[in-house]
């Protein structure tokens, strides 16, 4: 039977360490045996949740006769981790693990250096942190996870779920990864990632002199605005205007009028019936085709899901 250890550190996020445990504890095989057999461990006999304290049955050294490692996230996932983690985990992978993180556990495993050269996410609200900590990680934001073969990473919250139920289905095909996605009232593969629940709005660094003009570009990003009339606005030259959005943003002013453009027609998909075509020409798209492949790119999914998801009743 495949073994499961999840690694519970101080501090653990219950909903990231629970997902593992009750994903795997009920897969089961068509003949109706377990999967799975799970176990919980720790580095110290008790660890915190901050709402509450768990008693941790097995210590580091099963992890060491375990097939599948998940590190859940911690409530500060910039804390570091104990050394004595840290080296079990890398012990385990010399010996061939697969090793999975859920949300912020991504900033544990890649203390380890196992992911460094790698492909890997986190929750998107931490991903640029991610990023600046461990810059030998090549870090996405807009998936739900990272299949590197041994070492996983999943997006932030549910797309635990989703890491869950592909490691399942690698493990034991389709069929059973259905069962298991069914059980736990999820379809066996979501559409789109994680760039479709990101609050689009492009971040503004601290201390950015371009400000002014980017409140202005919000205002009037229905007008078909050229790089030209940007620049006039600015009062100063295209060179300079793309050398300082460069520079201050690390996009064009054009990619970041797309952005906001996106970003706001997410809001009437959203709030508003209006059909498609009409959120494209009121957010300053010039043709729909236009509008769904740029609304794609953005966000991982089309704009006719993304109002399917996130519409209110």
């Amino acid at each position: 039977m495949h073994t499961v250890a999840v690694l519970a550190l101080d501090s653990v996020v219950p909903f990231d360490l629970a997902t593992p445990m009750e994903v795997f504890q009920r897969t089961r095989m068509p003949d109706g045996r377990a999967g799975y057999q799970v176990r919980i461990c720790a580095a110290a006999p008790t660890v915190t949740t901050g709402a509450f304290s768990i008693a941790v049955p097995w210590g580091l050294d099963i992890l060491d006769d375990a097939d599948t490692i998940i590190v859940p996230g911690v409530s500060d996932p910039g804390a570091a981790a104990p050394a004595a983690v840290l080296d079990a985990l890398r012990a385990a992978a010399a010996n061939g693990t697969r090793i999975a993180s859920i949300c912020g556990g991504a900033f544990t495993l890649a203390a380890t250096g196992l992911l460094d050269g790698l492909r890997a996410t986190t929750h998107w609200v931490a991903t640029d942190v991610l990023a600046a900590q461990f810059p030998r990680v090549q870090v996405d934001p807009n998936v739900l996870y990272v299949d590197n073969g041994q070492f996983l990473t999943s997006a932030g919250a549910a797309a635990g779920l989703d890491l869950c139920l592909h490691m399942i289905r690698r493990d034991y095909g389709a069929t059973v990864a259905a069962d298991a996605a069914r059980l736990s009232v999820m379809p066996l593969e979501r559409a789109g990632g994680q760039a479709q629940f990101i609050a689009h709005e492009p971040p503004i660094p601290d201390g950015i002199t371009l400000e002014p003009l980017l409140a202005w570009l919000r205002d009037n990003a229905r007008r078909e605005l050229t790089l030209a009339d940007i620049a006039q606005h600015a009062g100063m030259s295209i060179r300079t205007l793309n050398r300082r959005f460069r520079d201050q943003t690390g996009t064009t002013p054009l990619q970041w009028l797309l952005r906001v453009r996106v970003h706001q027609a997410q809001r009437l998909l959203e709030t508003t019936a209006h059909p498609v075509d009409r959120i494209a020409a009121r957010v300053g798209f010039g043709s729909t085709t236009a509008f769904r492949d740029r609304f794609k790119l953005v966000t991982g999914t089309s704009p006719q899901a993304y109002r399917r998801a996130f519409r209110g009743t």
